[in-house]
């Protein structure tokens, strides 16, 4: 003997409604289960090292007033002269419009 699906559906409303879950007797993805976990946010934040202030930092703060040195940022200068020397440096850009080609017609 079996029972109507009307009354199975009563039944699992009841229960939904008495230990606060969601009713849901199509079985629809609705997302529930992602929703209810924990966020991960916090825990990501707190793996890494709270970041520390740079010279670029400190030069944006008080700009001209403070004299700050930058190693890297002076190798990276360096390197770059390095490059144009040997010809090897990233080619310069175009500043005026494009020149039209003899024997192109639009």
């Amino acid at each position: 003997m079996s029972v109507p699906r009307s009354r199975v559906l009563d039944l699992i409303k009841a229960q939904c409604q008495v230990f606060a879950t969601i009713y849901n007797p199509e079985g629809v993805r609705m997302g529930n289960k992602i929703l209810r976990q924990r966020l991960k946010g916090p825990a990501m934040a707190s793996y890494y090292p709270r970041k520390l202030a740079s010279v670029k930092d400190v030069k944006r703060e008080f700009g001209p007033i403070l004299a700050t040195w930058d190693e890297a940022e002076e190798d990276r200068f360096e390197y770059i002269d390095e490059l144009k020397q040997r010809g090897k440096s990233n080619p310069k850009k175009k500043t005026g419009p494009p020149a039209e080609k003899p024997g192109k017609k639009r």
